[in-house]
């Protein structure tokens, strides 16, 4: 099926190629594309609020899970507070050099009646959508910094991360940036979204320091069954996050959710297999660590692959993520608390330099540009790649130490060891009295 997709529809469902493309007809909105997108807009928030909550608050232990509760949704608010006000015409403004949008969309107070990016769209649906990613992006480093960082530091990193990190890569891929101009592709956020929350995330553990008694003590998952639940919640809204990316009603979608769920299901076996080879038992939290990575390993080729190659995609994910896992935190002894690095960012990564040989119709996806070969795009993919971890690495550590002058980072030991619950928020998670 995906053998009949031309060229052009690769640049149909790549927002930050759209503006290149010689429309033959005028744009003008279609409700079915509307309505699709609005109810993509719901599943990706429900990701973000309860499901990423819920799985990071299941995998600490019982003094922090409201912690992570809130900081997740305190990340998500203040992201999206910021995205209306000013990350929109950052990300998505009428492009300045290639670099940052302009003020063009201030406050959305001039949005149109028809995208300048999905064209079947009304603007105000097309940055909703986006809003949900904007939200979802830093909500995910919440993973790396669990039962230790200070609340206010999290809230003021984030929301200055969101405007200095994720909105300029957005515009450089997706919003008609100097990326998207040299060919990189990421369908729904590989690099946007899953490299930029990655590499930031390893940069902030690194700065904050390794839990009390890591690694030498069990920090064990008080609640197995609700980070299941919770990466269940995420696996079912991730149908939004790609399928919604094709910003249309089409095949394109349709394809797009099929490739998300069968390299999420491939990758959940694989993990619960490599544990059962590894310690003769395959736990929930493996099986819903592998459906995470499937999800992210997908996500930047899910609508240009075809569903075979996401079969691949997902053993690949178990395989090179769990083995991460092992190199972050055995290895070279780095707390990233939750695997954000380890299963989202390389991931990412990693599903978006598959997508440089997998993109060949030869390999049943949608096929190369004109001059382009699979050579040329797997070094495309590379470059963008490398240019936004290195520049995710540099900013993220700047805006870190910045906000630390004013607030700390970290809790003191003894709130730390009383929990984050009762010494942050003044509640406890259960009452059992």
């Amino acid at each position: 099926m995906l053998r009949t997709i031309s060229t052009a529809a690769i640049l149909a469902v790549t927002p930050s190629l759209v503006r290149a493309q010689d429309f033959t007809t005028a744009a003008t909105n279609d409700s079915g594309d509307t309505a699709w997108i609005l109810t993509a807009t719901a599943l990706v928030l429900l990701m973000t609020l309860p499901g990423l909550g819920l799985f990071y608050g299941g995998l600490v232990r019982a003094k922090n899970f409201l912690s992570v509760l809130v900081q997740v949704a305190a990340v998500a608010g203040i992201a999206s507070v910021l995205w209306v006000m000013v990350g929109y015409t950052l990300a998505f403004g009428n492009t300045a050099g290639g670099w940052i949008g302009d003020g063009s969309r201030w406050m959305m107070i001039d949005l149109g009646n028809v995208s300048p990016i999905a064209t079947t769209l009304p603007e105000s649906t097309f940055a909703m959508f986006q809003l949900t990613f904007a939200a979802i992006t830093p909500a995910l480093m919440v993973g790396a910094w669990v039962d230790r960082a200070r609340f206010g530091w999290v809230v003021a990193f984030t929301a200055i991360w969101g405007l200095l990190v994720y909105a300029p890569v957005a515009h450089w891929i997706w919003g008609g940036g100097w990326l998207g101009e040299l060919g990189v592709l990421d369908f729904a956020g590989g690099i946007v979204v899953h490299t930029t929350a990655g590499v930031s995330a390893l940069v902030v553990a690194l700065l904050l320091g390794k839990r009390q008694g890591f690694p030498g003590s069990a920090l064990l998952p008080h609640a197995p069954g609700m980070t299941m639940l919770g990466a269940m919640l995420l696996w079912v809204g991730w149908f939004g996050f790609n399928g919604g990316s094709a910003v249309t009603a089409t095949d394109d979608a349709s394809m797009a959710i099929i490739n998300t769920h069968t390299a999420a299901a491939t990758a959940a076996l694989a993990w619960a297999l490599i544990e059962k080879i590894a310690f003769g038992k395959a736990t929930t939290i493996g099986f819903a660590t592998g459906a995470i990575a499937g999800l992210a390993t997908v996500t930047p080729a899910a609508g240009f692959i075809s569903p075979g190659a996401a079969i691949l995609f997902g053993v690949l994910a178990s395989l090179v993520c769990y083995y991460a896992i092992q190199l972050v935190k055995m290895k070279l002894g780095i707390d990233d608390s939750l695997d954000v690095f380890a299963v989202h960012g390389v991931g990412g990564m990693l599903g978006t330099l598959l997508l440089g040989a997998f993109l060949s119709a030869d390999l049943g996806g949608v096929g190369y540009a004109d001059g382009v070969t699979m050579t040329g795009m797997i070094g495309t993919q590379a470059l963008g790649i490398g240019v936004v971890a290195i520049f995710s690495a540099i900013v993220t550590a700047v805006i870190a130490i910045g906000v630390s002058l004013f607030i700390p980072m970290r809790v003191s030991e003894d709130e730390e060891t009383q929990g984050l619950d009762v010494t942050s928020h003044g509640e406890r998670s259960w009452q059992f009295d």
